[in-house]
């Protein structure tokens, strides 16, 4: 289990929520549990396609913040040995 920093923010009626500590993992919500959820699965998203691309996951930095949040906590990525990403392609019949 890896655990990375979230912040969330309030923003014309919607909860914001960013991975502060892996860079393009942003979702929203409209209550603080939809944006968590939202979020975890964004989080999942962009591991996997890291992963895909042969990349390595950003390094957790604890030290990281955002002034503006008005929540900052942990958000973990739990990751499973043994399976295989699923990838979905288009396909023209």
């Amino acid at each position: 289990m890896i655990h990375y920093k979230a912040a969330y923010k309030s923003e014309d009626g919607v909860i914001l929520g960013e991975v502060l500590d892996f860079p393009g993992t942003v979702s929203f919500g409209k209550t603080l549990d939809e944006a968590r959820e939202n979020l975890a699965a964004a989080l999942v998203d962009m591991a996997e396609t890291n992963l895909l691309r042969g990349e390595c996951l950003p390094v957790p930095d604890s030290e990281r913040t955002d002034p503006d949040a008005e929540l900052e906590e942990p958000i973990y990525l739990v990751f499973q040995a043994g399976h295989r990403l699923s990838i979905s392609t288009a396909s023209t019949p």
